[in-house]
């Protein structure tokens, strides 16, 4: 598939892998806006996604490392559930978002990029979305860059 992307991903993609795990590194590193992590709760945070699928996808991680959805404590079952219920109000508000995909990937066989630390995926769909460039053309077009989606979202969290 080809797809039409902001030149921050070319950087992005050919800058050396970290050794760890991304959801354990970047809330550690205290550089939100460089890591898209637009909030901080107790035992979760709220990060956008550096290869969206639309703009405004965010990810909901807990910040203890685990795959093991059956295994997570309460408090953060409950953080993670009230965060997914306010991304989707912050991206109908600030976005115009008129719907969602919400969902996770348990396991790399399931499509999971990171399998060993659990996240759930929130994207904004709007109507129309689905437009002739994938159908026709097989690329996919992001309107708004990562930092100025980060910039306007950051404001409602």
């Amino acid at each position: 598939m080809k797809r039409l992307w902001a030149p921050w991903r070319m950087e992005y993609i050919q800058q050396e892998k970290p050794a760890g795990c991304i959801f354990c590194d970047k809330p550690g590193e205290e550089r939100d806006r460089e890591n898209l992590i637009l909030h901080r709760g107790r035992h979760c945070f709220v990060i956008m996604n550096f290869y969206p699928y639309n703009n405004g996808h965010l990810m909901v991680v807990p910040f203890r490392h685990t795959a093991d959805l059956a295994g997570l404590q309460k408090e953060e079952q409950l953080e993670m559930m009230e965060l997914l219920g306010r991304c989707t109000r912050i991206l109908a508000e600030a976005m115009k978002s008129q719907g969602f995909n919400v969902g996770m990937n348990l396991g790399r066989i399931a499509g999971a990029g990171v399998d060993d630390h659990l996240h759930f995926h929130i994207v904004p769909r709007w109507n129309g979305d689905t437009n002739f460039m994938p159908v026709a053309g097989n690329t996919r077009v992001l309107s708004q860059g990562l930092t100025e989606s980060w910039e306007l979202l950051r404001r409602f969290f």
